[in-house]
């Protein structure tokens, strides 16, 4: 039996596997191999590789798997992915609801509401922990890796990419120029967001500046209402702001990974910048998004 024809057969098993055996024998047994042969041009590499049965082709340079981060990381080929840009939980759903700012009245679909960033501090701790682990392995030596995160959860965060070998570039901040003017007589508008910057295994990386001095203070409106017209995620992030770090920290062709891929706007950023993209999402409803996104290209 050929190497693919065995994962075809794994791949059905997966499906057809009762829900209550999914979390470890559907994953336990399957290899990891890669999902890049860098010697395939873009647009034939999904057909011309052997497709990990957890990933969905979408389009000629799109694979998305829809489950946990961490299992799915786990049967991406090492040393395969050249950037990864990533949005995960900032674990403050707990912490913003018991402020009583009543946000669940203000804005559709509210994260803090929407249930997948509630938990223990703990345990996010341990699931942030992994997902370093995981990207210190499928990140090529001086890979790049960039993530938005609270303001309040930056030392965590640092702490635990050094932990993983990764090395500290900086903090930066995402200006919103057009953010929900609430409680604002009361108080400053909340109008940014932190992002951080690291190399794998390496203190430089690819850095397209073309001799420019580029600022860790970024600039973009919200989420335009176009981007949303496939459905609505509560942290979108605009693709404007994707597209500046996809330009900078990768190549043409370049591998770049979105292990909390959301809405898919990562994914959308790729396919606009001529990118491969590897995209991971939990939410069966956000994946689907993410899926008519990238699908729907010339739409966006």
């Amino acid at each position: 039996m050929s190497k693919i024809d065995n994962y075809e057969i794994q791949a059905k098993n997966f499906n057809t596997l009762e829900s209550n055996l999914l979390e470890e024998p559907s994953l336990k047994y399957i290899p990891r191999f890669n999902l890049f042969n860098r010697s395939f041009e873009s647009e034939n590499f999904v057909e011309n590789n052997n497709i990990n049965p957890l990933f969905e082709p979408i389009t000629k340079s799109s694979l998305i798997g829809m489950g946990d981060c961490e299992k799915i990381m786990g049967t991406i080929e090492d040393k395969s992915v050249d950037l990864i840009l990533t949005d995960p939980p900032f674990n403050l759903g707990s912490f913003m609801r018991k402020r009583g700012t009543n946000l669940v009245k203000m804005r559709e679909n509210q994260f803090s509401y929407a249930g997948w960033d509630d938990l223990e501090y703990e345990e996010w701790v341990s699931k942030m922990d992994a997902f370093f682990k995981h990207s210190n392995r499928v990140l090529r030596k001086k890979g790049s890796l960039v993530l938005f995160m609270s303001l309040m959860k930056i030392e965590t965060i640092i702490q635990l990419a050094e932990k993983n070998n990764f090395y500290y570039k900086t903090v930066g901040i995402w200006h919103k120029t057009n953010p929900m003017p609430r409680n604002m007589n009361l108080q400053f508008i909340n109008s940014t967001e932190a992002w951080i910057y690291f190399i794998n295994e390496g203190t430089t990386g690819t850095f397209n500046n073309d001799s420019k001095a580029l600022h860790d203070f970024v600039e973009t409106s919200l989420t335009t209402q176009n981007e949303k017209r496939f459905g609505k995620h509560p942290t979108q992030k605009p693709i404007k702001i994707l597209n500046h770090f996809t330009e900078i920290l990768s190549n043409e062709n370049d591998v770049i990974c979105d292990p909390f891929m959301g809405s898919g706007s990562t994914g959308v950023s790729c396919e606009m910048l001529n990118r491969k993209f590897i995209g991971i999402e939990l939410n069966e409803d956000y994946y689907n998004i993410a899926k008519n996104r990238m699908q729907n290209i010339t739409t966006i």
